[in-house]
C-alpha cells in the first residue's frame, strides 16, 4: 500500500500527465509572450523608424511587467485560492494581446507589452505553487524538472515558432495568436483544473499574511541565495535571446528562418540539462549540481569571447553557446526546488519572488548587451560571464552547499 505524505501521491499517472500538460502550458505562456517576437525585431525596427534599442526596450517592458505582475499574483493566491488569479490575469493578458496587434506606433507597442507581461505572470507563479501544494521531496523534483523543461525551452523555441509564422503573417499576427493561446489557457484551466489550496490551509499558523509568508522566504539564506543564482542564469540566458536576433541575423547574415533552427538545435541543450539534472539529483544534492553548472555557465560564456578575439568564426560561438544553454538546463530544475521545498505553505509567495527575480534581473541586465554593441559575440558573452560570476559566489557565500538538508524521498 502507497504512503500518501503530500495530496498529490495518490492522482494516477494519467493525472500527473494531464497537470504537466496544463501546468506546462500556464508555463509557457509567459515566455511566449516575451519571445516569440523576436525574430521581427529589425522588421518592427524598419516600420517604426527607430533605433534597435527602442525596440529592445519593448522586450525589457514585458519581463518587467511579468516580474511586477508575479509579485502580485503570488502572495494574492496564497490568499485566495490558486485558480482565480490565473483566470482573471491571462484574461487581461488576452486584452493586451489586442491592443499589441493594433498598436500605431512604439509608445503604445511598449504599453501594451508591460501589460502583457504582467498578464502572463499568474500562470508561471501559480503552475509552481500547484505542484509544491501537490507535491514534496524527489516527486516534487521530478514534477518541477518536467515545469523547468518547459520553461528552459519555451523562450528558446518561441523565435523559432515566430519565425515560422513570420513566413504566413506580419509581426501584428504574432499578438493575434497570442491573444488566441491566451484564450485557451482560460478554457482549459476553467475545465480541467481544480483548487489546490482548499480555504483550511490558507491560514495555516505563523503563514496566514502576507508579511508573515514574505518574512518566512526573505529570511532563508537557501532562498535568497538560489533566487538569486536563478535570476542570474536567467539573465545570462536572456542577455543571448534578446541579442541572437540581431547578432545572427546582422553580423553572421542568416534569414529569419535559419535563425529559428538555430533555436531548435539550441533548445536540445535545454532538453539535455534539464532531464540530466533531474537524474542526478538521484545521488546528489541539488546543490552540488548547481556547483559544477554554474562553473560551466562561466567557462561557456568565456570561451565566446576567446574565440571571438581569435577570430574562429561563426563555430567559435555556437559550440559553447550551446554548452551554456545546457548549463542553464542544468541549474533551472535544482534552484525551484531547493526554492521551493521548505516553504510549501507560502508556495505562491515564494514562486512569485523566484520568478520576480529571474524576469525583473533579466529586464535590467539585458539592454546591456545593446548598450555594449551588437557588432560581435563579445558584448553578449561579457554580460553571460558577469551573471556566471554572481552565481558563483552567491552559491558559495549565501547558500553554503554544505549546509543544505538532504531532500527527502
Amino acid at each position: 500500500m502507497t504512503t500518501v505524505v503530500h495530496p498529490g501521491d495518490s492522482l494516477t499517472l494519467r493525472q500527473r500527465l494531464l497537470y504537466i500538460v496544463i501546468l506546462g502550458a500556464l508555463t509557457a505562456l509567459g515566455p511566449f509572450t516575451i519571445d516569440l517576437y523576436l525574430p521581427a525585431f529589425p522588421t518592427l525596427e524598419a516600420d517604426f523608424d527607430v533605433p534597435a534599442a527602442m525596440i529592445q526596450l519593448t522586450l525589457t517592458g514585458t519581463t518587467v511587467g511579468f516580474a511586477l505582475g508575479q509579485l502580485v499574483m503570488g502572495p494574492l493566491s496564497d490568499r485566495i485560492g490558486r485558480r482565480t488569479p490565473i483566470l482573471v490575469a491571462t484574461a487581461v493578458h488576452v486584452v493586451a494581446c489586442v491592443g499589441a496587434a493594433v498598436a500605431p506606433e512604439i509608445w503604445s507597442l511598449g504599453v501594451f507589452r508591460v501589460l502583457q507581461g504582467m498578464g502572463a505572470a499568474a500562470g508561471a507563479v501559480v503552475a509552481m505553487a500547484m505542484v509544491r501544494d501537490l507535491f514534496g521531496g524527489r516527486p516534487l523534483v521530478l514534477m518541477l524538472s518536467r515545469l523547468a523543461l518547459v520553461s528552459g525551452l519555451a523562450p528558446i523555441l518561441a523565435p523559432l515558432i515566430g519565425s515560422q509564422l513570420l513566413l504566413v503573417v506580419d509581426w501584428r499576427g504574432i499578438f493575434w495568436v497570442l491573444a488566441a493561446y491566451g484564450a485557451i489557457v482560460i478554457a482549459v484551466v476553467a475545465l480541467g483544473i481544480r483548487e489546490t489550496l482548499p480555504p483550511e490551509r490558507r491560514h495555516d499558523a505563523g503563514h496566514a499574511t502576507a508579511r508573515q509568508r514574505y518574512r518566512a522566504v526573505l529570511t532563508d539564506p537557501v532562498f535568497v541565495g538560489v533566487a538569486l543564482i536563478g535570476g542570474m542564469t536567467f539573465s545570462g540566458l536572456f542577455a543571448y535571446l534578446s541579442a541572437s536576433s540581431f547578432l545572427f541575423q546582422q553580423v553572421y547574415g542568416f534569414d529569419p528562418q535559419q535563425y529559428g533552427v538555430l533555436f531548435a538545435v539550441n533548445s536540445l541543450g535545454v532538453v539535455g540539462g534539464v532531464q540530466l539534472s533531474s537524474r542526478l539529483t538521484r545521488w546528489f544534492g541539488p546543490q552540488w549540481i548547481i556547483a559544477v553548472s554554474t562553473v560551466m555557465l562561466l567557462a561557456m560564456a568565456g570561451l565566446i569571447v576567446l574565440f571571438s578575439e581569435l577570430e574562429v568564426g561563426l563555430w567559435g560561438t555556437l559550440v559553447p553557446l550551446w554548452l551554456f544553454i545546457f548549463a542553464c538546463g542544468l541549474t533551472f530544475p535544482c534552484v525551484q526546488v531547493l526554492a521551493l521545498n521548505d516553504h510549501g505553505h507560502e508556495a505562491g509567495t515564494a514562486a512569485s519572488l523566484l520568478g520576480a527575480v529571474n524576469f525583473g534581473l533579466a529586464g535590467l541586465i539585458s539592454p546591456l548587451v545593446g548598450v555594449l554593441g551588437i557588432g560581435s559575440a563579445v558584448p553578449m558573452a561579457a554580460v553571460m560571464a558577469g551573471t556566471a560570476v554572481v552565481s558563483i559566489l552567491s552559491l558559495w557565500l549565501v547558500v553554503r552547499p554544505w549546509r543544505v538538508p538532504e531532500l527527502a524521498r
